[in-house]
C-alpha cells in the first residue's frame, strides 16, 4: 500500500517555533526534512524524534549561500523521493544585534549594509529561492503547498525594527504574488504568523517567558493547512494566536485568516484601456 504520510522541509527546524512544528508533524506522522544552520541542535533534534511516527532527515545548512537550496531540495527527495510541503520559518531578528533590542530600538540609522544584506538573504531572498527550488517538483506533481513564517503588521512598522520588519514585510509580498501565480495550478502559497511576541530565542531579552506566546501554538494552523480540508487552501494570512482550538477547525480557520499580506486593503492596479 503506498505511503499516505507527507514529505515536509521545514526551514529553522531545530529551535522555537520551527522545532515546535517539526515536533508536530512527526507526533502526526509526516516526514521531516529538518533545516537548520546549528548542527548540534539539529542532533538534538533528531534524538528526540527517534521513537516518533514520523521519520526525520537533519541538513545543516546555511541558507544565505546560493547552493544551499538545492542542496535540500536534493536531501529531501533522496530520503523521501518527493516533496509535499515547504514550511519557510528560518528567520533572524532584531536581537541577533542588540539582545535587548525591544526595551533599546535599533534606530534605522545606526544599522549597516552589512547586517541589512544578512535580514534581506533570510528573512526574504531564503523563502523566495526554497520556493523556487522546489517548486518545478509541486508542480509536476499538480499538488504542493508552500506556507512561510512572517509576522504581524504591527511588527513590520515598528520603531526599531526596520531590519526585521520590512525583511518579514518583503517575504510577504513575496508569498502574496507566489498565492496569485500558483492558482489554478494545484499548489498554494500561505502565511502564518504566531501574533504576538513568541518564546523563542529570536527574541531575545523581550521580558517574562511565561507571559509570552510559546511556540506550540504554530501546530494546530500548520496541521490544519495539510489536512484535506486546508490543503487547497491558497493566498489566506493565519493568525496563530487567534486559533480556537475548542472550534472545529474549518470555523478557527475562518476566524483566525485573513487576506495574505494587505489585500483586504489593495487597490488593484488599473490595466490601461
Amino acid at each position: 500500500m503506498a505511503s499516505t504520510n507527507k514529505s515536509v522541509i521545514v526551514t529553522g527546524a531545530a529551535s522555537g517555533m520551527g522545532l515546535a512544528m517539526t515536533m508536530a508533524l512527526l507526533t502526526a506522522g509526516e516526514d521531516v526534512t529538518a533545516v537548520d544552520l546549528n548542527a548540534e541542535a539539529l542532533a538534538e533534534l533528531a534524538k528526540r524524534a527517534a521513537n516518533l511516527p514520523g521519520k526525520v532527515k537533519t541538513v545543516a545548512a546555511d541558507l544565505t549561500k546560493p547552493d544551499s537550496f538545492a542542496q535540500v531540495t536534493a536531501a529531501a527527495l533522496i530520503a523521501f523521493g518527493r516533496i509535499d510541503v515547504l514550511v519557510n520559518n528560518a528567520g533572524i531578528g532584531q536581537a541577533a544585534l542588540r539582545p535587548d533590542a525591544r526595551r533599546e530600538p535599533i534606530r534605522f540609522w545606526e544599522t549597516t549594509p552589512e547586517q541589512w544584506a544578512r535580514f534581506i538573504a533570510v528573512n526574504a531572498a531564503a523563502p523566495i529561492n526554497m520556493a523556487r527550488a522546489v517548486l518545478p517538483h509541486m508542480l509536476a506533481a499538480k499538488s504542493g503547498q508552500i506556507v512561510t513564517v512572517t509576522t504581524s503588521l504591527g511588527t513590520m512598522v515598528r520603531e526599531g525594527y526596520l531590519l526585521y520588519g520590512s525583511s518579514k514585510a518583503a517575504a510577504e509580498a513575496a508569498m502574496a504574488g507566489l498565492s496569485a501565480d500558483l492558482e489554478g495550478t494545484g499548489v498554494t502559497s500561505n502565511v502564518l504568523v504566531p501574533g504576538g511576541v513568541t518564546n523563542t530565542p529570536l527574541v531575545g531579552n523581550a521580558g517574562d517567558p511565561s507571559k509570552m506566546l510559546q511556540p506550540e501554538i504554530m501546530a494546530a494552523p500548520l496541521m490544519w493547512l495539510l489536512s484535506d480540508e486546508g490543503k487547497e487552501v491558497n493566498g489566506r494570512r493565519f493568525i496563530a494566536a487567534d486559533w480556537d482550538t475548542s472550534l472545529p477547525a474549518a470555523e478557527a480557520a475562518e476566524k483566525a485568516g485573513a487576506p495574505i499580506a494587505w489585500g483586504s486593503i489593495a487597490r488593484m492596479p488599473i490595466e490601461p484601456g
